[in-house]
This record gives C-alpha cells, sequence and structure tokens, in this order.
C-alpha cells in the first residue's frame, strides 16, 4: 500500500493507491463513511450550539422577567441610593442564588448598578450600554463583561404606573452552556461511531462479494481482459450466444449472427423473438436437453452445446458442420460407388467364367446369345434412364443407385411418368433431395419382409417450372403420428453407427424444398410402404423459344 520515494533529502514514504478493485471500492467506501458521519455529525452539533445558546438567552430573559415582575424592586430602587447592603441588592442575590444564574444586576435610568455578584462594583457604571433597555425594549444576545461572556437578558424595570425606572440584566455563563455541548458531544460522537462502524463492515461486506465476483483482478486488468474477450468472441469461428436467466439475448458474437442470421440488434430481445420457431430455438433455449444436439438453420448443420454459468443464464456455441456433413455424404457415395463397382466386377467375373465355359464346351452360338443378353439389359438399363431423365447429374445418380440398389436385392424402379427436361436450375440440390430420399427407400425396402420383391420407385416430373419428385417404396412404412417428426432435425428410428450421425437427411429435404418455395410430405403407398412427395417450385428453367427459320434455310 506504499512507495517508497528516494531523492536528495533522503527517503519518504507515500501513500500508493491499491490496485485491486475491490480494494479500491472499500477503500473509496470508507473514506466516503467516513466523510459523510463527520459531515453529519457537524451538521448536529452546530444547530445543537445554536439551540444551547437560545435555550441559555431565554431562560435569562425569564429570570429578568420575574425579576423586573417583583413589586418591591422598583419601589426599593426608586427609594434610595445604592449600597452593598440595601434591598435591591438582598432580592437580586435571592434571585441569582434560586435560580442559578451568574449575575443578576438592576440599574436606574443613569446606568448605575444596585446589585452585582460583586458588592464592590455596586454604585458604579454598568459596562455595557443599556440605552435600548432602558428605552422600554427587551433584548437578549451574548455579551462579555466584567464577569466574562455570558448570554443575558435584559427588561425595563417599571413601577406602578409602568414608567421606566431602571431596568433588569440577568447573565447565565457562557462555560455552563458550553459545558453543556460538550457533555453532548460524546453521545453524538459514539452514535457517529456506531454509524461509521456499520457502515464499514457493510463496505468490508460488499467488498469481500465483489473480491468474489471479480475473483480479486485489478481495474486495469478488467479493461485487458474485455478487449481480449471481444477480440476472442469475434475472432473465433464457432458461434457464441449469451442468454440471461430471463432467455434474453446478452451476447452474439460475429460467427453466431452469420450463422443464425441475425444481427447485433438482437441483443436484450427474447430469444423466441430473434429466432422463428423450431429446433434450433428450442435447443439454444433450453427446451431440448443433451450434448452435441444437431440442428439444421437455413441449409447449414449445426452442432449446438449448451452450458449454465452462475448468474442463472446459459452460454450456447454452435458449430458449423455443413462441409463436413457434405465431405461425409460425399463419402457415403463414393462407398456405395465402390460397393457397386465391387458387386459388378464380382458379377462381371462370374459372367467372364460362364462365357469362358461355354466356349471350352464349343458352345460357340450360346456364348454369344449370353453376351448380347448381358450387353442388352444393360444398355436398356442405362438407355431407360437417360431417355426420361435428361440431365446428366440426375441420370448418373439414378444409374449409380441401380448398381447398389442391385448389390442389396432391391429393385429401382424408374417410373414411367418421369419426364425430367435438361432445364433444372441447381442440378446439385436435385441430387441431394433425390439421393437421400433413395437412400431412405433403399434402407427401408432392404429391411422389411414384403410379400413380393422390394423396390423402389422414383418419379420425375415438370410442371411449368415447378419439378415434383415422388419416391415410393414397398417397406414398413411411415406411421401416421410420426409423419411430421421424421422431418425434424436429429430424429431417426435407425441406430447412429460410431463415426455418423442419423436423423439429417429428411430436415436438409425439407430445407431445400423451403428454399424454393415449396414442401414435403410423407405418405402411404397403395399396396403397403411409404411416398414422399417434393415440389420444388422454379427450380426448372423457363423452356426455350423455338427459332423460326427464314425463308430459304433449311
Amino acid at each position: 500500500m506504499r512507495t517508497t520515494t528516494t531523492g536528495r533529502r533522503g527517503t519518504r514514504m507515500r501513500p500508493r493507491w491499491p490496485r485491486r478493485v475491490f480494494a479500491q471500492v472499500l477503500l473509496v467506501q470508507l473514506l466516503i463513511i467516513t466523510g459523510v458521519t463527520g459531515l453529519a455529525a457537524g451538521l448536529f452539533l452546530a444547530p445543537l450550539a445554536a439551540q444551547l445558546d437560545d435555550q441559555a438567552e431565554h431562560r435569562a430573559l425569564t429570570i429578568a422577567r420575574a425579576t423586573a415582575a417583583q413589586p418591591g424592586i422598583a419601589h426599593s430602587l426608586l427609594a434610595g441610593p445604592p449600597s452593598p447592603g440595601g434591598p435591591v441588592q438582598a432580592d437580586a442575590e435571592r434571585i441569582r442564588l434560586a435560580t442559578g444564574a451568574s449575575y443578576v444586576v438592576v440599574v436606574d435610568t443613569r446606568g448605575i448598578r444596585y446589585s452585582h455578584t460583586v458588592p464592590e462594583r455596586i454604585g458604579e457604571h454598568v459596562s455595557t450600554d443599556p440605552g435600548g433597555v432602558l428605552g422600554g425594549r427587551e433584548w437578549t444576545g451574548i455579551e462579555r463583561g466584567t464577569l466574562g461572556r455570558s448570554a443575558r437578558g435584559k427588561v425595563p424595570l417599571r413601577d406602578g404606573e409602568g414608567a421606566v425606572v431602571g431596568a433588569v440584566s440577568v447573565g447565565i455563563a457562557y462555560d455552563d452552556v458550553h459545558a453543556l455541548l460538550l457533555r453532548a458531544v460524546p453521545g453524538i460522537l459514539t452514535y457517529a461511531s456506531a454509524a461509521l462502524g456499520v457502515g464499514a463492515i457493510a463496505a468490508i461486506a460488499a467488498s469481500r462479494r465483489l473480491r468474489k465476483r471479480t475473483h480479486g483482478i485489478e481495474l486495469g486488468e478488467i479493461s485487458a481482459l474485455l478487449d481480449e474477450r471481444e477480440a476472442m468472441l469475434h475472432g473465433i469461428r464457432e458461434g457464441v450466444v449469451a442468454l440471461d436467466r430471463n432467455g434474453r439475448v446478452r451476447l452474439v458474437n460475429d460467427a453466431a449472427a452469420r450463422l443464425l442470421g441475425i444481427g447485433r440488434d438482437a441483443i436484450g430481445h427474447p430469444l423466441d423473438g430473434v429466432l422463428p420457431p423450431g429446433r434450433t430455438t428450442d435447443v439454444l433455449a433450453g427446451r431440448v436437453t443433451g450434448t452435441d444436439l444437431l440442428t439444421v438453420r437455413d441449409g447449414r448443420v449445426l452442432v449446438v452445446n449448451r452450458r449454465d454459468t452462475a448468474g442463472g443464464g446459459t452460454v450456447a456455441t454452435l458449430r458449423d458442420r455443413t462441409e463436413l456433413e457434405q465431405l461425409r455424404r460425399e463419402l457415403d457415395g463414393t462407398r456405395g460407388l465402390t460397393d457397386a463397382l465391387r458387386a459388378q466386377d464380382h458379377e462381371h467375373a462370374n459372367r467372364l467364367h460362364t462365357i469362358a465355359g461355354l466356349l471350352e464346351l464349343g458352345l460357340h452360338e450360346e456364348a454369344a446369345d449370353f453376351v448380347a443378353e448381358v450387353t442388352g439389359a444393360h444398355r436398356a438399363t442405362a438407355e431407360e434412364v437417360t431417355e426420361r431423365v435428361r440431365d446428366p447429374l440426375v441420370g448418373a445418380l439414378l444409374v449409380g443407385k441401380s448398381a447398389v440398389a442391385a448389390e442389396r436385392g432391391v429393385a429401382l424402379r424408374v417410373s414411367p411418368a418421369t419426364r425430367l427436361p435438361d432445364r433444372v436450375v441447381d442440378p446439385r440440390d436435385l441430387v441431394t433431395v433425390l439421393g437421400n430420399l433413395v437412400d431412405n427407400a433403399l434402407d427401408a425396402a432392404g429391411s422389411h419382409q414384403a410379400a413380393g420383391p422390394p423396390f423402389v420407385e422414383v418419379e420425375l416430373r415438370a410442371v411449368g417450372e415447378t419439378l415434383v419428385v415422388r419416391v415410393a417404396d414397398n417397406g414398413p412404412g411411415v406411421p401416421a403420428a410420426a409423419r411430421e417428426l421424421v422431418f425434424t432435425d436429429g430424429w431417426s428410428t435407425k441406430e447412429a453407427a460410431p463415426h455418423r450421425r442419423r436423423g439429417l437427411g429428411l430436415s436438409l429435404v425439407r430445407r431445400l424444398a423451403e428454399r424454393y418455395g415449396g414442401s414435403v410430405r410423407a405418405g402411404e403407398r397403395k399396396g403397403g410402404g411409404a411416398v414422399f412427395t417434393v415440389d420444388l417450385p422454379e427450380a426448372l428453367r423457363s423452356p426455350q423459344p423455338k427459332q423460326l427459320t427464314r425463308r430459304g434455310e433449311r
């Protein structure tokens, strides 16, 4: 709390301002409490001194009035000259001793004393001017006379006819008044000390609480911590959202504002008023509990974790897993393609062995017919897809899924009503929608013991600029109570593998459909199974009008 300053004149100690926040607050509070207590005591003592003076002056005036009211005082004053043994002196001393006054002086109209505490001063002129009192006016005040400073009260002395024949002056020793004030000081200081002690205890308690809340850091460190906090929160790529105990937004960093699509003006508003209803809002608000909760917001896959704070609020972190999920789906597609190629490799090996056996047996015509049959079947499948689906990316997806379906023992059929022109605005979105629906349908049809062979049927139709996607299967179907839940983020009936999470495919399908202003719905297929229908308005470009040929051109 102190530093040493060295100079030519030696070493000097001087106080130093504390660096800890709680110590500064404690010192300031103690200084304020001490100053306020001292000021309050001074403000109380000043009126008390004036009040004691007024009381002493009033007492002196009362005694003077009572003395002047004595019927024999004026008669004795007029009866003879002043004398230490005269009746006026005797009456004045009797009153002085009875009232405890410092003196009782009676003077005539010339200002000559007829009574005094010191008899030798009788017959002398008073030390103060009695003119105002002899004029008929009463007077009170503090004056210094031959007996020292005193509180005085003076009244005119009248005879039986009311004429002023002299004056009566009564004094109360000011030392007595001062003694009363000094006797009151210890009590006032006691109360002031008690108030100071209570204030100091309250200040220490508040300082300890502040030290606990600030963890004993210095004032300069608070500014540095705030700067570091702002730099960290707005520099990291993970989103951070802080809520208070009432569910109002307290903090949104740049990453969270980008991932959630909200601005900094959301601070101070309830979360339910900032974000639309849905799983994202429920997860952030704590209505859905757990760790690494998945949610989809504007086509982005987010992983959310929440943690409660000591003040009753919560802090939620958001990680963007969109790119990771896309890579995972590409990996799943690659694995599916690998499995399909492996299955085709086995199939081609078996066919080659068959062709080799037929040739060794000399059955050349049968071998030629077998090759023609196998080649024609593959060509027919590819030609059927490319004839009905003109977009190459979507056609390639269906051909690849056909190989995967065949390896799983499921027939993937293209509906005769399928007509997809080469006018898709964004084929990648259509591949995402169709790939998720086909994968789910293959899982459902391949794992269910149906009455007939398992199959999946795909239908793609263009209605103006709207694309209708329909995927049906003869699997177990979707219960009516779960036909809305299947589109919820993280909802799945399948057990998740250790390296992946379930419940995102259909949620992404719904998000993409809503992005195009469309919808997705689950229903029941006639004959058993499920059917998913997706409407994608404006997913197709307007057809180009045919140009008319000029005359003479062929």
